[in-house]
């Protein structure tokens, strides 16, 4: 939608003190809430697989009649995942007067294993020879450490477990994920994050680098200074801007939310003059799980070649998704922005029920500029919601090559919702918009595709796509 403000593709996995946290009555709720709310529900449950649903919701709804509450989150998740959508989720809050006390106690009752940094140093010194390549140390903050080892009940499962964490969320010798090799690829049976929820999730390993899809990456060695990749990706979100040589310049965007816009639209006027006389611009968006669409918005008359057209879309206008969406405090936004939410909000309440459509728009420039001549976009499997939108636009453009990998297919179904759940422990996130452009390239799961594929070899992205033009 053209107001459309995407909220990435976060999780948000925090903890909140509770008081209506029977699981049953809450997965109860959850079923109507999306069914009711859920924009692509429609799409999803159809006749040919409504008894199919109907059994996978009753057997779960029976798990959740027994189930406590640190068991109820995981029900959920397993319920969600029937809709195979990205931006369905369940979040959950930081408690304001939990102690850290009330906190181990809840998330004292999960998986762990026997092993301690002791034990796991002598298995390590004398299995040298016949270690996989996974196991070891692991961190991914300072002060944030896990070991990889083989199951000993599974001849090729693997358990990463906590060695040294915040001792509050996470204890020493707790589960944190577990890992399965089939045909020597590694597969991610579950992943926890903060709340202790099991999800789903994809693994690449490549050389010391350990990257979840959604959940971040781990470097091999007991800490960062052991690894000095892990140094020097330092967790930095913010944009930057490089010259890479006298035609050559790099712009990097980490992520799209809407406190880096400014830093975007900064770059963009501090190096106009610079962009304006190179023939190559290198866009690199990878891992970039989206944000606000407005974050992109400056980068367009760069790319722009001709007419730039973006299909029309839906809003599911129910009154849960108009609270919990649209009528909400818009500080931090622009000005014209809270003006234009304000008009929609109106538009939405009169049509409540409805699905409130928007039409097809085509966006033309004055002029194109000469330069950049060739725009290069990296793009890879984290590259999700609002960051796909923008390659919709950019790959219409002459100017532009996408490199790297699919992206993550995270965009039939956008502008998400994040609606209370009678447990204060939990809220639900869904999305409310869906886009016309489902009716004849549905990208959800499957991503948009680049012209050039960058072959699993390849480390150096920039480097290749700096070579591209030298060797086609």
């Amino acid at each position: 939608m053209k107001l459309s403000i995407i909220i990435a593709l976060i999780l948000l996995p925090f903890f909140s003190d509770a008081q209506s946290c029977n699981c049953s009555e809450n997965f109860k709720f959850l079923v109507g809430k999306i069914k009711n709310n859920y924009v692509g529900y429609k799409d999803k449950i159809k006749p040919s697989n409504q008894e199919r649903f109907n059994v996978f919701t009753d057997s779960l709804q029976k798990v959740a009649d027994s189930s406590n509450i640190n068991e109820c989150k995981d029900v959920y998740l397993k319920w969600l995942s029937f809709f195979n959508d990205r931006h369905l989720g369940i979040s959950s809050f930081k408690a304001v007067n939990a102690s850290n006390d009330y906190i181990r106690t809840y998330f004292s009752k999960g998986e762990v294993v026997s092993w301690n940094a002791h034990s796991f140093d002598n298995y390590l010194q004398n299995n040298k020879e016949k270690l996989d390549k996974i196991e070891g140390y692991w961190s991914n903050f300072p002060s944030y450490q896990i070991g990889i080892v083989k199951d000993s009940t599974s001849n090729n499962e693997f358990v990463g477990f906590i060695l040294k964490a915040d001792s509050i969320y996470w204890m020493p010798k707790q589960v944190k994920f577990r890992i399965k090799k089939v045909n020597g690829n590694y597969q991610v049976i579950y992943y926890k994050p903060l709340d202790h929820s099991k999800n789903s999730s994809s693994v690449r390993v490549k050389d010391s680098i350990l990257d979840f899809d959604g959940f971040g990456k781990y470097y091999k060695g007991k800490g960062f200074k052991d690894n000095p990749e892990a140094t020097a990706e330092n967790q930095d979100l913010s944009p930057s801007f490089k010259v890479l040589d006298k035609e050559t310049n790099l712009l990097v965007i980490p992520y799209g939310i809407i406190k880096y816009k400014k830093s975007v639209d900064s770059i963009l006027e501090s190096n106009k003059k610079l962009l304006e006389k190179s023939e190559h611009l290198i866009i690199d968006l990878r891992n970039n799980s989206g944000g606000q669409n407005g974050t992109f918005e400056n980068i367009l008359p760069y790319l722009y070649t001709n007419p730039i057209y973006t299909e029309g879309d839906a809003v599911l206008a129910t009154a849960d998704n108009i609270r919990d969406g649209y009528d909400v405090d818009m500080t931090g936004f622009p000005e014209k922005t809270k003006k234009m939410m304000t008009e929609e909000v109106k538009k939405f309440k009169a049509h409540v029920g409805e699905l409130y459509s928007y039409p097809a728009d085509t966006l033309k420039f004055d002029h194109i500029l000469k330069n950049p001549q060739r725009i290069s976009i990296l793009i890879d499997k984290g590259s999700a919601s609002a960051t796909e939108i923008f390659l919709l636009k950019a790959e219409q453009s002459k100017k532009v090559i996408l490199f790297g990998e699919n992206s993550a297919g995270a965009i039939d179904y956008l502008d998400v919702i994040i609606g209370k759940m009678p447990c204060e422990h939990y809220s639900v996130r869904y999305p409310a918009v869906r886009s016309n452009r489902v009716n004849t390239r549905p990208l959800d799961n499957v991503g948009i595709s680049p012209n050039v594929f960058i072959p699993d070899g390849v480390t150096d992205w920039i480097k290749f796509v700096r070579n591209y033009k030298k060797n086609h």
